[in-house]
């Protein structure tokens, strides 16, 4: 089963990152630091776009940069691409196939844009497009759904705002990735256990807020193409604006929420869920919070900036466990290719 052997691959990938791609994201941080870009604008789809919103809060939170979103189809469709000229343009993309991604860069590079790829493929189109390109050094990922490459996407975005940021302090904390990584597949083990008690739901929420807002979508993603389970990802905040009001017994609510500023309203939320008498799931590294899951996943403590890098795994093995238990294809999902090509 190749999408459990790339689950588990994703410590050695970080490690990978951090041992032979330092060098050249600092380059590529020096250049960016020359060009002195207005904002960012970051261009993704499907996955990638979860890990494009992680650099919204990286380059903001971290560097103050401000960060767009690109809309693609403003430069396939409509014809009518945004100024660019002043900004970062990156392209996150697994394969480098998406032609709408690239596009959005061809078109910053005519504008006089700064153009940066993030891929696994050298040689994609979207790599041969950008000024510049960091690898994901994933190696080659054979089942369809995405999990060591969007680790690996994070971890380029978190050392580029170190290298950005010039502060060694960030430097050590991610060298200690690789470890905890390690160690959140083996809590994730667990999850195994308690699989079956979900395999004939149909329907899931996924909250999260702020660095694990990315988190909540890609989880939710993520069960979507293995286990074709309705799945929503949500901000916390924005649940309360109207969708909490779909909530009763037994309905499936994933809570993503390390230590960190968020960590308050998180529980706040899960204990008002806990009253709706949903069946709340908590990905978390606090015990108070764990404590008020029907199901806990632990994962090991870091810097808020850097959990959702390990807090998207037990999401990974969750969504795996329940593909498993209903029997469905595991690398290869119904309706869904490696490649996706949108123009």
């Amino acid at each position: 089963m190749h999408l459990q052997k790339e689950i588990a691959q994703q410590p050695a990938v970080i490690e990978r990152l951090l041992n032979d791609g330092k060098t050249l994201t600092e380059a590529v941080a020096t250049a960016i630091r020359d060009f002195n870009p207005g904002f960012a604008c970051i261009a993704a789809r499907g996955t990638s776009d979860n890990a494009a919103h992680y650099a919204q809060y990286m380059f903001g939170g971290l560097l103050r940069l401000p960060v767009m979103l690109a809309t693609p189809s403003l430069h396939t469709v409509y014809g009518t691409p945004p100024d660019l000229s002043r900004a970062l343009v990156i392209g996150v993309s697994q394969s480098g196939e998406a032609e709408d991604v690239r596009t959005v860069l061809s078109d910053a590079n005519q504008q006089g844009a700064l153009t940066l790829a993030i891929t696994n493929f050298e040689e994609s189109p979207l790599a041969q497009t950008a000024k510049y390109h960091l690898p994901l050094l994933a190696g080659r990922e054979l089942s369809v759904a995405a999990t060591k490459t969007y680790t690996a996407q994070l971890t380029v975005i978190a050392m580029l705002t170190g290298a950005l940021a010039g502060n060694g302090s960030l430097w050590k904390d991610l060298g200690a990735l690789p470890r905890l990584a390690a160690q959140a597949l083996r809590l994730g083990d667990e999850i195994a256990a308690w699989s079956q008690r979900y395999r004939y739901i149909n329907r899931l929420v996924t909250l999260g807020r702020g660095f694990n807002y990315a988190t909540a979508c890609e989880i939710s993603l993520k069960v979507k193409e293995l286990s074709y389970i309705a799945s929503e990802g949500y901000s916390e905040a924005n649940f309360r604006h109207g969708p909490i009001a779909a909530i009763d017994r037994g309905h499936p609510v994933i809570l993503v929420s390390p230590h960190g500023k968020n960590l308050a309203g998180m529980v706040d939320m899960c204990q008002r869920l806990n009253e709706l008498d949903a069946e709340t799931l908590v990905i978390s590294n606090n015990s108070d919070l764990l404590g008020q899951g029907r199901q806990a996943m632990t994962i090991p403590s870091t810097p808020e900036w850097l959990s959702p890098i390990l807090a998207v795994m037990p999401g990974q093995i969750f969504a795996m466990q329940q593909a498993l238990a209903r029997g469905y294809e595991v690398d290869k999902p119904r309706g869904l290719s490696k490649v996706t090509i949108t123009e």
